[in-house]
């Protein structure tokens, strides 16, 4: 069996156990909002009784659900906030997302070319050209600013021939910003128990940050990609 096959093998028996644990957790329940807000008392009190246990079974839940590329991704971050905490919280959560990431990247390289190429034709020759352009910071931008939805950023970078160690790390850098201050309105969401808890201070502040940090990320890049330019026309890697 040549290497290329047995590769094959090994991922659709990955695919296999992530379906199945989706199923034996009954995760499509816990990418529902309102259900993550009706038991939550009971996550934090199952939480401080079984710690472990629940940050296993929460890195399980996102890392299927981003690895099979399902919708739910944005609740799932800010239930994590709610439940860990800011700290832990985005901890977990940034390990999480791009272990599923970087699986759904090995799914469309090894497994799903034909299908993205045909789903994402033409936003995968926008990749390919920022890609070829400015190597691993084009990615670090696609994280950093949501551009397009991640799971198409997966996706699409496994038809490219960025390494998987590359992808992984810069995947995990880039998307940090963002999930701490998704982890942070999760935190303040938490907090709300009645109507009046949606006009708190701090949850007002959470989606405040949610709305301009795309703006700062924008201005930053700007700033430094001038330099970055130079560097990757140098002959630099990022």
């Amino acid at each position: 069996m040549s290497q290329n096959r047995v590769k094959k093998v090994i991922i659709i028996a990955v695919i296999l156990l992530l379906i199945l644990l989706f199923k034996l957790l009954n995760i499509g329940q816990y990418l529902n909002l309102g259900y993550l807000k009706e038991s939550q008392t009971a996550f934090a009190a199952y939480y401080n009784e079984h710690t472990i246990l629940t940050i296993v079974s929460y890195m399980l839940i996102y890392i299927t659900a981003t690895a099979l590329s399902l919708p739910g991704a944005v609740i799932l971050t800010l239930a994590g906030g709610a439940l860990f905490g800011l700290v832990t919280g985005t901890i977990i959560i940034s390990f999480a997302s791009t272990i599923g990431a970087t699986l759904a990247c090995i799914v469309s390289r090894y497994l799903l070319q034909d299908w993205v190429q045909n789903k994402f034709g033409d936003k995968l020759q926008k990749i390919n050209n920022g890609m070829e352009q400015e190597g691993g910071f084009y990615l670090f931008t696609l994280r950093l600013l949501p551009v397009f939805p991640f799971f198409v950023i997966n996706l699409a970078m496994g038809l490219t021939k960025i390494p998987l160690k590359t992808y992984y790390w810069v995947s995990q850098l880039g998307m940090l910003p963002s999930t701490i201050v998704f982890a942070n309105a999760g935190k303040e969401l938490g907090k709300i128990d009645s109507l009046s808890g949606i006009l708190s201070p701090g949850l007002i502040l959470s989606f405040v940050i949610l709305g301009i940090f795309p703006i700062a990320a924008k201005k930053i890049l700007d700033t430094i990609r001038p330099s970055t330019k130079r560097s990757v026309h140098s002959g630099s890697k990022f």
